[in-house]
Parts: C-alpha cells; structure tokens; sequence
C-alpha cells in the first residue's frame, strides 16, 4: 500500500478520503493491515493529529479497526460492524442533548451554505452533485446513506472555509452521526431530504445565498420537528413505580 501526500493545507475530510479511496481501489480485505502511524504521516506529509483524527474518523465509519499496540487493519464491511460506534451512542445520548447540538449545527450549516453559494466553485458543486447521485439510490444499504448523508453535510463546510466552523462540528462530531442514525429515514423513505439536498446544490449552483439558507433551513427544520417529537414522547411518557 502506498499513499501520494496530502497538500500541507488539506483537511482531515482529505486525509480520509485518500485512505478511504486506497482501501476501496486496491480492493483490501477485512483485516488487511494499514502501513504504521510514522509511515502514514510520511506517505501524506501530514501531522500527528490529522492523522489520528483522520483514523478516528475512519474508525467511526466502520472502514478500520483500531488494535493498540498491533496497529490499524481494514474493518469488516458488513451492517453490523460498521454501526457498531454509531448505535453504541445512540443508545447513551439522550434525545434531549441531541436536540440542543443539532440546534447547534443548524445554525452553523445555515450560514456556512450561505458563504458557500456566494464564493462556493465549480468543483465544489461537483463533489456535492457526486455525493448526491449516490445518495439519492434507493438500491444504497441505510448504513452508507448515512455516511453519504454526512460526508454531504462536511463538503458543505469544507467549502465555506471557515475553520473554526469546521472545528465545532469535528467537537460534536459523534452527535451529528448519531442524530443522523436517529432521525434519518431509509433511502426510500427520504424523498423529501433528496429534494432538499438537491435544492441545496442548486441554489449554490446558481450563487444564489437565499434559497440555499432557505433549503437547508427547510432541510435542518425536519431534522428538529423529528428530535422533538422524541423528546415529547419520552418526557410525556409516563413513569413506571
């Protein structure tokens, strides 16, 4: 396995997609092992944290697993393990804390489309549109939705280029991914989140700031209406002597 370096000014999101994109087109097997941490921060000139950041990441995607002292090995790719991190928080975060870091990442996503449908690229456009065209196939296990779904959210903010936004969602990181377990439907279900989505690109597309508030506003509105109810019904539901 050997990896091309990582521009100095990358993000972890690239870090992550390089390895991503090496284990699925050198066709590595559940329990192939990945090169040494040292030799990973070589191959992608890359510091310590980033790294590591990067492998926690893939770890909570269910892509590697993680052995002190034996190394980093390539995951087993089946439901079960790849949910393994994200219905073990599901089941220790209340849907009230929920609710407030997702009121939370409403009003960052609101304003980091809004930057990037005034300054977003051509190429940002198109990784967004790529994303999407996956996403949007109701033949897509709920499971890698889910990844796609939030790998979707993250390019947003990559493209607003604000790194202190980009640093308070990689903070509640394991509570967006847990919303989403919550509170996303199948593929086949979620007609109205790939209309919104695909509103979303549009209006960046278009640079036009108002509608891709107004989508993602839409968008982050029926992600809390969901958390709430849960919220309501627990709090409602009475108590067992």
């Amino acid at each position: 396995m050997q990896l091309t370096p990582v521009p100095r000014r990358s993000s972890v999101d690239e870090v992550v997609e390089r390895i991503r994109h090496e284990i699925e087109s050198k066709g590595l097997s559940a329990g192939d092992r990945l090169p040494g941490e040292m030799e990973l921060i070589k191959q992608l000139e890359v510091s310590r944290p980033v790294l590591r950041e990067a492998l926690a990441r893939l770890r909570g995607l269910g892509l590697v697993e993680i052995q002190r002292g034996n190394g980093t090995f390539v995951a087993e790719t089946d439901s079960l393990t790849s949910c393994v991190r994200m219905l073990r928080s599901a089941v220790t975060i209340s849907p009230r804390e929920l609710l407030s870091y997702t009121e939370l990442r409403t009003a960052i996503e609101i304003q980091a489309v809004r930057q990037v449908a005034q300054r977003g690229t051509a190429a940002d456009v198109a990784e967004l549109r790529a994303i999407l065209e996956r996403l949007v196939s109701i033949d897509q296990p709920y499971e890698k939705s889910l990844e796609l779904d939030f790998r979707f959210h993250r390019r947003i903010l990559q493209a607003a280029d604000n790194l202190l936004m980009q640093n308070i969602m990689e903070v509640i990181y394991e509570f967006v991914l847990t919303q989403m377990a919550q509170t996303t439907p199948s593929p086949a279900d979620n007609e109205l989140g790939h209309k919104l989505h695909i509103a979303i690109v549009d209006a960046i597309e278009n640079r036009d700031p108002q509608a891709a508030e107004l989508a993602m506003r839409q968008h982050m509105e029926v992600v809390l209406q969901r958390l709430t109810a849960m919220v309501d019904a627990i709090e409602t539901d009475p108590k067992e002597d």
